[in-house]
């Protein structure tokens, strides 16, 4: 059986694609009340940076985009002023703009995308894996206990505060 969801690195031909699931999030956490992405962040450039530095994954079903993440390895600035302190000091993958597309939502390919995210992170021999949320994030927040996420402290990011989770991943050697 072939598994028909991957995660692959997104390319310039995706960005349109990109944007009008991340387009389609920041209007549901509008509607939603919340006060994430309502301040022009994530945006087109935001999107075409990721891409060209190689940090833009989309999650794919039979050659359709149905979730786009960025993945960082050890880059997030903001992670190093935590109020709270996390699990571990060592190397650590980062992700951040997780949508799924509005007409593939809740069949569960949030979930998927975590895991594939976590595959991603024992792929490259590491095993802390972080992330940040907003408050009233709840699809998110109820993830992130789902999947065993430790809440570690508060991270900031343009002036708003974060919840900051991190998941220990173990890392099997097959061989």
């Amino acid at each position: 059986m072939t598994q028909k969801i991957q995660l692959k690195v997104a390319t310039p031909a995706d960005a349109s694609a990109i944007w009008t699931i991340l387009s389609a999030a920041i209007q549901r956490r509008k509607t939603e009340g919340s006060n994430q992405w309502q301040d022009g962040y994530p945006n087109e450039q935001v999107i075409a940076n990721d891409i060209a530095k190689g940090y833009g994954y989309v999650l794919v079903e039979d050659d359709e985009i149905v979730g786009y993440c960025a993945l960082l390895i050890n880059d997030e600035p903001e992670y190093a002023r935590i109020k709270g302190k996390w699990l571990t000091s060592g190397d650590f993958v980062v992700f951040h703009r997780v949508a799924i597309a509005p007409n593939h939502l809740g069949r569960g390919l949030a979930k998927i995308l975590l895991q594939q995210i976590e595959q991603f992170t024992c792929d490259n021999g590491i095993h802390s894996l972080r992330a940040d949320t907003n408050f009233d994030n709840t699809p998110m927040l109820h993830l992130f206990e789902k999947l065993g996420y430790q809440y570690c402290g508060e991270v900031s990011f343009r002036g708003s505060p974060r919840k900051a989770f991190e998941k220990i991943l173990e890392i099997s050697v097959i061989g």
